[in-house]
């Protein structure tokens, strides 16, 4: 039988060629599968809002289960037909810390991608406004519940919910890098990224739909309000938890080892051929 899954270290060391690759996009596919990106997450968002509004009436812990279950759907859209995610996106500082890319091209693709996924998740948000779904008293009232609890917390709440979400958010990518098969990758999806939803922990792509669209569907909020109490400080704690913790780590635990030892062995070579 063959092997099915890959080793922390090749998982590794595939992110870093995967990184490059993201890093050498032209720009204008880096936008435009950053707007599908933000389309693919804010399909499993408005799912989870159905789900919430129907099941939320009965026991809320099941509906936020249930919720949760659903919401998964849009990375699965993301990694295995292909978009661009800017918390995905957070894992190239690995290829980074192995000198394959430079600064401003992952700064190029965090900045693009970003914008894309905003541009997405507005987008989408109109369009279920306006095609006749949140016309129902119960779906509308769930989505401003939604955004009115998400932008109720403080700077603190939403940082550390946002480096707890992308630390499961870019595990989850790894995971999925690691399978080999198409079930594998939808199980190594699933697990985290409802873990973080039912957690309550905070996603700044999902943000940019879910708050928008509770303020399309009549929560009182302005555009500035919504970055400065949640988005901004969402972003911050993404990149820490995605782009630091996550990929720190590995560097130092899975390629920095690896790389002194093929330094020293091709030192040793050197020596041994003069």
């Amino acid at each position: 039988m063959g092997k099915r899954m890959l080793t922390p270290l090749e998982i590794a060391n595939a992110t870093v060629v995967i990184g490059v690759k993201k890093a050498k996009l032209a720009s204008l596919q880096m936008l435009l599968l950053g707007i599908f990106a933000g389309m693919f997450i804010g399909f499993g968002a408005h799912a989870d809002i159905t789900v919430m509004q129907t099941i939320g009436k009965f026991d809320i812990g099941f509906a936020k289960f249930f919720g949760a279950a659903v919401f998964p759907v849009g990375l699965m859209l993301v990694l295995m037909v292909g978009a661009e995610l800017f918390t995905g996106n957070n894992l190239m500082t690995l290829g980074l810390l192995d000198r394959k890319i430079t600064v401003k091209q992952m700064l190029k693709n965090w900045g693009l991608v970003y914008i894309g996924n905003f541009v997405g998740s507005i987008v989408l948000a109109w369009l279920l406004r306006k095609s006749g779904l949140y016309i129902s008293q119960d779906m509308t009232a769930k989505a401003i519940e939604i955004a009115e609890a998400k932008m109720s917390l403080t700077f603190v709440e939403a940082f550390i919910r946002a480096i707890l979400c992308n630390m499961l958010v870019v595990l989850s990518v790894l995971l999925a890098t690691a399978s080999k098969d198409v079930i594998g990758k939808i199980f190594a999806i699933w697990f985290p990224i409802m873990l973080f939803v039912l957690s309550g922990f905070e996603h700044s792509i999902a943000n940019m739909f879910f708050i928008p669209l509770g303020k399309l569907v009549g929560f009182n909020t302005l555009w500035t309000t919504i970055w400065i109490k949640n988005l901004i400080p969402v972003t911050l704690g993404n990149i820490v938890g995605g782009a630091i913790i996550v990929p720190v780590v590995y560097y130092l635990c899975y390629i920095l080892p690896y790389s002194k030892e093929n330094i020293e062995n091709q030192e040793i070579k050197s020596v041994s051929l003069q």
